[in-house]
């Protein structure tokens, strides 16, 4: 089944959408399927990215497939999939269509196919249909438009070519005024193209930033979040995706902004809510970009921990929170939390008391493998950087008699110019205070011990100081 494609149309007699009681209970979806010989047939449905299989049938002795349930469908794009290509066609469903019968060919699904009580998908075909007519005329436009080298020629194919457009927008604009409720009308206006002002003020970098600012504000304009019946649509998760993820600028505050400004517009819809919140959620606890765990905290602080997920379980609830407890204060931008250690004689510094322009943080082991590969990498960066007013404090994560181990490792790697301290018996709380489960783990802080950067790897350190350094002599 072709995607929805805006081509041409010309006139268009509206269905006056008069869909069948929903007083009956559960649902019901007959399909006739002509020219079909495979026993089975497939129901399935569109959910955020991907597609589920819902539900199995064989045929009846009257030749229908019949689909059926105690429970309502939610409302959505269905997808009807015939063995053994996997090949398939699209139903709505909706509050008022969930008893239905459709008759189709099986060798081309689209055309012919007929409806019993289900007007919106009536509405829905004549629509595809009459783009797969038109589809080809603009195709060949286009073709010939690319291969004409006489501009005159040229000009003229592209006034037919505009004025399909001119016709598929008045074919548009019909069928959501004559049946504003439809799902059909809330597919067309959702996949209708942004139109943003031929001209903005300004000159070159200006005027691309406020066509991109217009584009940001006005980008769910005709898909409306609200609508329960978008979730189960093939393309809601992707606008959403492009909306978060390339029309933002990515910066966690940024991101968080947006997040807040779709999921304040899916509220309505709880389970449009509910997916999305979850989505977000998992997306940012996994993310491996360096800061992008404040946007983590901000879902969780302004939404698990203010009640807002009621489906979350309390254990899981709690586990949550106290996790993003455990990451705020480590949040770029914030002062890393003061240590109290050790250094190898027992004489106690402070983290605060480091004078350094620049202070690398490494929390490492000396039986981890990744810290000795990263051993090398360390030594060679503190050559180069250390003129720079960069000072390595080296943590060894070892405690009690584990701890003299740390300094062989220290002697037999030549790396006692780094400021090396241990806290034998735990009493700084290192680990939990600075959340370190995993060794070896870094983290940047300037003068002030605001944290720059963290949990990057020994073989980045050289780029991320060299990026932080050019920044900090620009803004002087």
């Amino acid at each position: 089944m072709r995607s929805l494609a805006i081509f041409a149309i010309f006139a268009f007699f509206s269905l006056q959408l008069t869909a069948a009681s929903p007083e009956k209970g559960g649902y019901e979806i007959k399909i006739k399927l002509e020219g079909y010989t495979e026993p089975q047939l497939f129901l399935g449905y569109h959910y955020g990215e991907k597609q589920y299989l819902l539900d199995t049938v064989e045929a009846n002795a009257n030749g229908f497939f019949v689909f059926s349930g105690d429970e309502p469908l939610k409302g959505g794009v269905y997808l009807v999939v015939m063995a053994p290509d996997n090949k398939f066609f699209q139903l709505l469903i909706t509050d008022e269509e969930q008893h239905f019968t459709a008759y189709v060919n099986a060798e081309n699904p689209t055309q012919g196919i007929r409806f019993e009580q289900a007007p919106d998908n009536a509405l829905f075909y004549k629509y595809l249909n009459f783009l797969e007519e038109k589809k080809p005329l603009a195709d060949n436009l286009t073709e010939l438009i690319n291969a004409e080298e006489d501009e005159k020629k040229k000009s003229k194919l592209e006034e037919k070519r505009s004025k399909i457009d001119e016709d598929v927008r008045t074919f548009q604009d019909e069928l959501i005024a004559r049946n504003p409720k439809s799902l059909t009308a809330a597919i067309i206006r959702a996949n209708l193209p942004l139109v943003t002002p031929a001209e903005f003020d300004g000159e070159g970098e200006e005027k691309q930033v406020k066509r991109w600012r217009y584009t940001q504000n006005h980008y769910f304009d005709n898909l409306d979040l609200a609508n329960p019946y978008m979730l189960r649509t093939p393309f809601l998760f992707q606008r959403v995706d492009f909306f978060i993820h390339k029309l933002q600028v990515q910066h966690p505050d940024t991101i968080s902004k947006a997040i807040d400004y779709v999921l304040e517009r899916m509220k309505p819809a709880e389970e449009t809510f509910k997916f999305y919140l979850i989505n977000f959620l998992n997306e940012y606890a996994r993310s491996n970009i360096v800061g992008m765990d404040a946007v983590y905290v901000h879902l969780v602080d302004n939404y698990y921990a203010k009640g807002l997920a009621p489906w979350t379980e309390e254990d899981q609830l709690q586990k949550i929170i106290e996790n993003a407890q455990a990451l705020e204060p480590l949040l770029i931008g914030k002062k890393a939390p003061n240590l109290r250690l050790e250094d190898r004689e027992g004489k106690p510094v402070e983290l605060y008391d480091v004078d350094a322009e620049y202070t690398v943080l490494y929390f490492w082991r000396y039986d981890c493998g990744h810290c000795k590969k990263s051993t090398p990498i360390m030594k060679e960066f503190y050559e180069k950087f250390k003129d720079k007013g960069v000072k390595i404090i080296a943590v060894c994560a070892k405690f009690a008699d584990e701890v003299g181990p740390c300094w062989e490792y220290i002697d037999e790697n030549k790396i006692g110019d780094w400021m090396q301290l241990v806290d034998p018996y735990l009493r700084s709380r290192f680990m939990t205070v600075y959340n370190i489960k995993t060794t070896p783990q870094i983290y940047v802080l300037d003068r002030n011990k605001e944290i720059l950067s963290k949990r990057i790897g020994a073989e980045q350190l050289e780029e991320v100081l060299d990026k932080i350094i050019e920044m900090r002599q620009k803004e002087r």
